[in-house]
């Protein structure tokens, strides 16, 4: 007699779940571990993949189907039982759950949404191989999550800063770039000792810290920068620049931005006031030898993590010019909704040291504070928004595969006084363009997280809309 067992990629089908999700949940002891075979792979019965199933949806299964001589396969999948389901299903708020895993935690950029979610979308609505666009990339959570899972990440973002953090996020790097970085960050952070204390050891007549042949300057500098600190930095970007290979300087750059903010006059990233930080003499040239210290072992590990097979894109376009970067299986991106947050002005030091242009990023940034807070016949409204929306959606269609989702992390608005409850206004317009709205998740938001509009800062939760590239004859309602 036969015995039927079935492997891990076979349960996870049954299921309607992906392999990773049902690996999950064995990892977190949320179903038993099955035996293994010689091999050390997992095998499960019928009666342990039935556990799985009904863990899954709760269902009641029906009798087995035969697919081949070889193999049995239980057909166990029920009508409400998918991936919708289950998403809608998902506890959201991920309370004390870890963000600043791999490369998360490279760079500063508020108001980012957390892994958790790309993550939970991504393995339910994606397939191993396929593509995942983020239109909104940021500082490329999609993008690094997408990789993990085995996907292929683009990303699109008209900020420049945002684009540099998502490559070399989701980017990775080789060992012969790791090892250029581990030499850079000694020899800054000799020069740092050294600076700290006046004086290099051995050679007590020599000047400790040797400058950058070009300081850099912009306008305002002197009012957000001491003047050693502005030595300093300019010393760090040219070691940076110098360098040949392309990932890394790049993963030198971001870790260079990573400290301006720490080491100016800024307040911080949530706050554009002035305060004084009392940075000493080589502070500074430490920051950043500490920061890419760190960055290196952040990138390694993800490295070792994805296929090198599959790829990760960035463009730094205006989504509002209909770029055109090729068919998608999959979008996930929180956009930038009116009124929440202005990138361009915190964002503003970091950019004018990268001499990347940021009066052109400010013209084209999506629901800036500034913006829609303005008074005046030019004043951004609610009609804006909308109008901006139409525009995007329309050209996601075109990029997204028929059938296949956009998924919208997205909170409420107050303008002028009025909150804008941006899921309805979104799912209003997706159905115009013709999407198909499958589910608006509430999502708890916790106490804790920052924003930078007080009005903003008292609303607490936000939705996940999901839409779908439908095909003509839907009618596109819930």
């Amino acid at each position: 007699m036969r015995y039927v067992v079935y492997n891990t990629h076979q349960v996870a089908e049954m299921a309607g779940v992906h392999k990773d999700t049902l690996l999950r949940w064995l990892r977190e002891g949320r179903l038993p571990e099955p035996n293994r075979d010689r091999n050390g792979w997992r095998v499960f019965t019928p009666e342990e993949a039935e556990k799985v199933v009904r863990y899954a949806n709760g269902s009641l299964i029906v009798p087995p189907k035969k697919i081949n001589e070889n193999l049995i396969f239980y057909d166990l999948r029920l009508p409400y039982a998918d991936s919708i389901s289950r998403l809608e299903r998902l506890e959201w708020d991920f309370v004390n759950a870890s963000t600043g895993y791999l490369t998360h935690s490279l760079h500063p950029y508020p108001a980012k949404f957390i892994p958790q979610i790309p993550n939970a979308l991504i393995q339910e609505l994606s397939s191993f191989g396929e593509t995942v666009l983020d239109p909104f990339c940021g500082s490329g959570t999609t993008l690094v999550e997408a990789r993990r899972l085995g996907r292929n990440a683009v990303g699109l973002d008209a900020n420049p800063l945002a684009c540099l953090i998502s490559r070399a996020k989701a980017g990775g790097v080789g060992e012969l770039d790791a090892e250029i970085l581990r030499e850079l960050a000694v020899e800054i952070e000799r020069i740092a000792q050294a600076t700290s204390i006046g004086r290099l050891p051995l050679f007590p007549d020599l000047p400790a810290f040797p400058g950058a042949s070009h300081r850099h300057t912009f306008e305002g500098i002197e009012e957000w920068f001491d003047e050693h600190v502005i030595d300093e930095l300019s010393f760090i970007k040219e070691k940076c620049l110098a360098l040949t290979e392309s990932k890394a300087r790049q993963l030198a750059l971001v870790a260079f931005s990573a400290i301006i903010v720490t080491v100016s006059r800024q307040d911080s990233d949530t706050r554009y006031v002035r305060r004084e930080k009392n940075i000493k003499p080589g502070d500074t040239l430490q920051l950043f030898s500490r920061t890419l210290a760190q960055a290196i072992q952040y990138a390694l590990e993800f490295s070792r993590e994805i296929d090198s097979k599959l790829t990760t894109r960035v463009y730094e376009a205006n989504i509002l010019d209909g770029p055109e970067i090729g068919p998608v299986d999959l979008v996930i991106c929180s956009p930038p909704y009116p009124n929440a947050y202005s990138y361009h002005l915190y964002h503003r030091t970091r950019m004018l040291w990268l001499e990347m242009d940021q009066p052109k990023f400010k013209r084209q940034e999506i629901g800036s504070h500034r913006k829609y807070s303005s008074k005046g016949v030019n004043a951004a409204t609610v009609e804006t928004f909308r109008a901006e929306l139409h525009t995007i959606l329309t050209w996601l269609k075109g990029q997204l595969r028929p059938n296949r989702h956009a998924c919208f992390v997205i909170g409420d608005s107050i303008i002028k006084g009025e909150t804008i409850k941006n899921d309805e206004l979104l799912s209003e317009v997706a159905v115009e363009v013709g999407f198909q709205v499958e589910a608006n998740i509430n999502r708890q938001l916790q106490a804790t997280k920052k924003y930078f509009n007080p009005k903003i800062g008292k609303i607490r939760d936000e939705h996940i809309v999901i839409l779908r590239n439908s095909e003509v004859g839907d009618d596109g309602r819930l």
